[in-house]
């Protein structure tokens, strides 16, 4: 699985908002994306098409975030995601 590590970019972090844009647009990819935390070595990744999986990694602006999947066009889309502010 091909992964690419990248900053969170929204202004307050992967919170409801730009966790549910990411999700929605994971399932309309319809591709396996998973996201983990840098550094978090005791969390499994979670599923980026799940916006209440994506919340749980806590993740706030500027944290470094792990994106893999098979899918190198939804791996593309998930780490532009990630890395845009999606508050803004």
């Amino acid at each position: 699985m091909a992964s690419t590590t990248v900053a969170v970019g929204s202004s307050i972090g992967l919170h409801a908002r730009p966790a549910g844009i990411i999700a929605d647009a994971v399932t309309e990819l319809g591709a396996d994306v998973t996201l983990a935390l840098v550094g978090d070595d005791d969390e499994e990744p979670v599923d980026a098409g799940s916006a209440l999986m994506i919340m749980t990694l806590g993740a706030t602006f500027g944290d470094e975030v792990i994106v893999s999947s098979d899918d190198p066009a939804a791996l593309e889309a998930v780490v532009k995601l990630v890395e845009a502010d999606l508050d803004a």
